[in-house]
This record gives structure tokens, sequence and C-alpha cells, in this order.
């Protein structure tokens, strides 16, 4: 294993930095702070950046096909324009249980957004794993706690995810229309390391990039879950990674200062900033989102 480090690329001092996406229509990267509530913007062309304030936490903006963007909020799905700062209405997300939030989300394959929910604080058992397709919102599963690294292998033919608590990531096997068939099984198990896994995301060879919480760290895993490379960060609590850049060559990575008492974040003065690695390989063009 190589081991690579990643640095600073934009000090925005999140409080829980999440949801970062490559909009490939703007050449722009996005990412929320979800409970700022806040979303951020990178245009790593020309290195202009910038944030919109937001009136609810939000976990992910998704690219649209009409070059908007669907904002996966704590109580509903938005559509929202991020030239004018409109903002409507597209359906309600879990919007009967005031106890919960949206957490990770990802596009397939197919178009369609794969999407959580957790409780706002964490409590077991309350979270829940659906799909967006065509518009419509499908449960997939119930009773998680933390749902994260939702993401796809190349040919769309499976599905990662995890229940962050239980420290394994879990294989779905999909049909080729993208629903999952039958049940999902272990693929990696991380639990025996420091750190938990959160967001991951899957690169062109297929393997796949786990941010483990904690440890400060982004694991690269093969087709058999085994880690063969990892990135170093210079701070504890790596939530998701996404390619980004023309060719898609570069990783960038949320962070957190969230639980974070008043010594550890002067000890730990880049948590929450995005943060950008060189991996090496380059990542996989992701579809929008499709709404019918």
């Amino acid at each position: 294993m190589s081991g690579m480090t990643a640095e600073v690329a934009i000090a925005c001092g999140c409080e829980l930095g999440e949801g970062p996406q490559w909009h490939a229509a703007s050449e722009r990267l996005y990412w929320c702070d979800i409970l700022g509530p806040r979303l951020h913007w990178l245009a790593p062309a020309s290195g202009a950046t910038g944030h919109h304030e937001l009136d609810r936490m939000v976990s992910l903006a998704a690219p649209l096909e009409d070059g908007g963007l669907l904002l996966v909020g704590e109580d509903r799905l938005v559509r929202f324009d991020p030239q004018g700062g409109h903002a409507r209405t597209f359906c309600d997300f879990e919007a009967d249980n005031p106890s919960t939030r949206s957490n990770d989300a990802r596009v397939d394959r197919h178009g369609s957004l794969w999407l959580s929910s957790m409780g706002k604080g964490a409590e077991p058992g309350a979270g829940s794993l659906y799909r967006l397709h065509r518009g419509e919102l499908t449960r997939l599963r119930t009773g998680l706690t933390i749902p994260n690294a939702i993401c796809f292998s190349p040919g769309g033919e499976a599905a990662w995810f995890t229940d962050t608590p239980s420290g394994v990531v879990m294989r779905w096997a999909l049909d080729r229309e993208g629903w999952p068939l039958g049940e999902p099984a272990p693929w990696a198990d991380v639990s025996a390391q420091p750190g938990n896994p959160d967001g991951a995301v899957v690169d062109a060879d297929g393997h796949l990039w786990l941010a483990l919480w904690g440890a400060g760290r982004v694991v690269r895993l093969d087709p058999k879950g085994r880690e063969v490379d990892a990135i170093a960060l210079p701070t504890s609590q790596p939530s998701c990674p996404a390619f980004g850049g023309e060719r898609l060559e570069r990783l960038y990575i949320t962070t957190a200062r969230e639980g974070m008492d008043e010594a550890r974040r002067r000890e730990e003065p880049d948590a929450g900033h995005l943060f950008v690695a060189d991996p090496g390989v380059p990542g996989l063009a992701e579809p929008a989102l499709r709404l019918a």
C-alpha cells in the first residue's frame, strides 16, 4: 500500500460536513453542512466557492437532469435552483416523524436516488433506507441506526451500504432495474480496526473508498473487501469521499467537528474542512437524477 495524505481544499469549518457530489454540467462540487444548515460549492477550475444558507438540515444536493438540484432534507425533498436560490418542495420525507432526519444518499447507475434516514440523536433502529425511482419513493429497509456508505458497482449489479455502529459494509445484489435482490450480505468487516464506516464511493476500477469516522482515514477496498490503500487526514472525523474535477481525478473528502469539545477542536484545527487527495485512479461519472 502506498499511503497518501489529503490536504485542505476549502477551509469551510463545517460542523457536520457530508454529501460531497460532483455536478458535471456546472463543473462544481457541492457538499452540505448538515447542522449548519448550509450548502457549499466549489468550482475547482476557477477556484470560485460559495454557499447557500438553508432553513432545514440537508445531507445531499443531487444533480437533476434539468440542471437544478434536489436537496435531500430532514423532512422533505426539495427542488432547488442554485442560480436564483428558488426552492420548491418535491415530496415529504418522513415528515410525520420529527425525530429523524436524512443522512447518506447517492444516485445509482439508473439515475435513481438511494437515500436514508436516522434519528437526530442516533437512536438505535430509528433509520431506514429508501429508493426514489422515477419520482416514487420506496422504503427498502428499516431498523437501521446510522445508514451510510451508499454506493454502486460500475455495472450497476450491486449496491453497498453500512449501518455505521455495526462496523460491517454490506453488499446487495441488484436486478437490471436497480432493485435489490434477496437480502444483503456482509462484504467487509472493519469493526476490528480504529474508526467506524461512514460514507463511501466507488472508483473506475470497481474499488470502494470508505471513510473511517474517528480514525482520520479513507481506505480503498478491493472487490473482495480487502484494504489495498489508504488516505490519511490530519483530522479524525472524515465523513464521505467523492470524485470530482474535469476527469474525476481528484478525491474530495468532507469532515466534521461535531461532538468535539474545545480542547479537541484546538488539537484538530482543520476539523470540518473539505479535503482533497490525488488517489491515482479516476472515479466514475454518476448519472443525473431522473424524477420521471
